[in-house]
């Protein structure tokens, strides 16, 4: 059977994830090494850096290629999801592509008291049919991002800061939130035992 895999990348908070797994009973690995990550039963995508500087680093070790090939559930945590989208402004980076939206930054001109980054705990909102549990509706998560992904055709949760945003995105075998679930308490722990599921 194969293991749960972290991706190593240009990219931090890798370890806090592998903190937060330990903490609900999973040993994961964590690896650039394409062979782990492609025997692998589930692979987490997380990440807090900067896109084009991201992106640069998946291509030059074919990480791009191998994320968008997995059949397994893949689940994207913060700059880990908005590089599963289309594009992002933040170095005007084409992405991953598995979500077909692209990443925005936020703009508080007609609301310049909501500073960016968005930075601490803000409630979700989880409509029916999302892969995130209904207990978790209306919770505080831990989010820090000046970007978002805007709502689309794979919205699975919503949060408002500034606008109205995707707090999570979901395509076939490809999941995403863009809050910290290992920096969000007893829902984050849920959300990532819910994947653990999957």
């Amino acid at each position: 059977m194969g293991s749960t895999v972290i991706i190593k990348y240009n990219a931090g908070n890798v370890f806090s994830v592998e903190c937060a797994l330990r903490r609900v009973g999973v040993e994961a690995v964590v690896t650039d090494d394409v062979e782990r990550i492609c025997r692998a039963r589930r692979v987490i995508f997380p990440g807090v850096g900067e896109a084009s500087s991201a992106m640069a680093y998946l291509r030059e070790h074919e990480l791009d290629s191998v994320i968008t090939s997995l059949r397994c559930p893949v689940l994207g945590i913060c700059i880990g999801m908005q590089l599963l989208c289309r594009h992002s402004q933040e170095g005007d980076t084409d992405c991953l592509g598995i979500f077909d939206v692209p990443v925005k930054r936020f703009d508080n001109t007609a609301a310049p008291s909501l500073k960016i980054p968005q930075m601490g705990w803000n409630t979700v909102s989880i409509p029916d049919g999302s892969f995130l549990p209904r207990e978790c509706d209306g919770r505080y998560v831990y989010y820090v991002h000046s970007y978002y992904a805007p709502i689309c055709a794979d919205t699975a949760a919503v949060t408002d800061y500034i606008q109205p945003y995707s707090a999570a995105l979901h395509k076939d075998n490809f999941y995403a939130t863009q809050f910290h679930p290992e920096k969000s308490g007893s829902v984050g722990e849920i959300v990532l035992k819910k994947f653990l599921e999957l």
